[in-house]
């Protein structure tokens, strides 16, 4: 029982990927379509993840209600319900209609899945589980490209992944019984005097946001998500109007992206068993910058897509590992408040870095977005090494409790 439902898990991160890149890859053509300005891109990427926010702030009181598979499988058939909105849109004011339960499908379902895992798998399970999700973001723009490429058919793109969408759903309908018969099951001994038991000694009074290291830990997501977006929604743009490549090229550039990310989870999943999540985080986000940093120098447009092959490796192992090291950063007791938190604040750099990109490049020039990467990977970086000097303190500290105890 407890494979299939990793199996499901699985499927149900492919299912989030898949739209995640779709607008990005899309939107040289679909702003021709409807006459839009660019920055029009940036309020719907606003729309969906605001939703998203919504829905990932209340996601521990809809999973407690309802539960892990039936929230799972209402999300994906709202998901699924937009993306055929976006098909058979006559305007950006559909676009904007449709990207509310687009976004409102992808945060309750994230952010009980992640927590589900986090809990109770060990961390190549969760690196695994983000491949996956890679796996649909890099199939989104293949896919697309495909049908741009054959005369800028946007819509089929759309309809193409609304399909495998309903696909899912079909297959969460009939696997809804299996959710109730799993039960969580802890890895640790009752009896067994740990460091996370004395940390959640410690925090179980207090509110999450006043255990030391959670805003760092939040503004880390924000600043990642940040990056990750951006890349995906304006890399098409930046080819096209910087680099010279036509709309289908740029798309399927950007796929390549994706497929670092996924490649390099994948990758991680195995590096897990010799590293420590926290050494993953610290190489990704190196990696990330660098890879930031050839996309502005004045390079032939090659160096791009290395570039942007760079930058998804070194966002590979970043997401995954900080998820999987939630519960041991801040104890379980607060694992699932604090999860939701993230997934927000995740989503926030999401909701207001890309739009923020878009407004200022309408004012000046796309050519500013390698500039932007660098400046958020920088951030990421600079927030993550503050956080892992609290840990490090807070560790020293509660190891001296351990010792007292024994």
């Amino acid at each position: 029982m407890a494979l299939i439902i990793l199996m499901i898990i699985y499927l149900a991160f492919i299912s989030l990927g898949l739209p995640d890149s779709l607008l990005g890859a899309a939107w040289p053509v679909m702003q021709l379509d409807f006459g839009a300005p660019l920055e029009t891109a940036g309020l719907l990427f606003m729309t969906i993840a605001g939703g998203t926010i919504i829905s990932s702030l209340i996601s521990g009181k809809v999973l407690k209600r309802f539960g892990t598979g039936r929230v799972t499988f209402v999300s994906v058939f709202m998901t699924a319900i937009a993306l055929l909105g976006f098909y058979f849109a006559p305007s950006v004011v559909w676009l904007v209609v449709c990207a509310i339960p687009l976004g409102l499908g992808a945060g309750a379902v994230d952010t009980g899945l992640n927590d589900y895992v986090a809990a109770n798998y060990k961390a190549h399970h969760m690196s695994w589980l983000h491949c996956f999700w890679g796996v649909g973001a890099t199939l989104g723009p293949i896919i697309m490209a495909q049908y741009i490429s054959e005369g800028n058919v946007w819509r089929n793109g759309y309809f193409v992944i609304s399909a495998i969408q309903f696909v899912l759903v079909l297959i969460l309908l009939f696997t809804l019984p299996i959710w109730n018969k799993v039960k969580n099951k802890s890895n640790t001994p009752f009896n067994k005097i740990s460091l996370d038991s004395i940390v959640e000694e410690d925090v179980k009074e207090v509110s999450p946001f006043q255990i030391k290291g959670v805003k760092l830990a939040l503004a880390t997501f924000l600043f990642y998500c940040g990056v990750e977006a951006t890349v995906g929604l304006w890399g098409s743009s930046f080819l096209v109007n910087v680099k010279g490549l036509s709309a289908a090229s740029a798309a399927q550039w950007v796929s390549f992206y994706y497929a670092g990310i996924t490649v390099g989870r994948f990758i991680t999943g195995f590096i897990t068993f010799k590293m420590t999540n926290r050494t993953l985080i610290r190489s990704g986000q190196i990696i990330a910058l660098a890879g930031a940093i050839i996309l502005l120098l004045p390079l032939p447009s090659l160096f791009s897509l290395v570039g942007f092959i760079i930058i998804g490796l070194g966002l590979a192992p970043i997401f995954p590992c900080m998820l999987h090291e939630t519960p041991s950063r801040f104890g379980k007791q607060h694992s699932q408040s604090i999860m939701g938190y993230q997934m927000a604040l995740a989503y926030t750099g999401t909701t207001f870095m890309p739009p923020l990109l878009g407004f200022i490049s309408s004012h000046s020039t796309i050519g500013i977005f390698p500039v932007c990467m660098i400046l958020l990977a920088a951030a990421m970086l600079l927030c993550s090494e503050k956080l892992n000097q609290i840990l490090k303190k807070k560790s020293l500290a509660n190891r001296k409790d351990i010792t007292k105890v024994c």
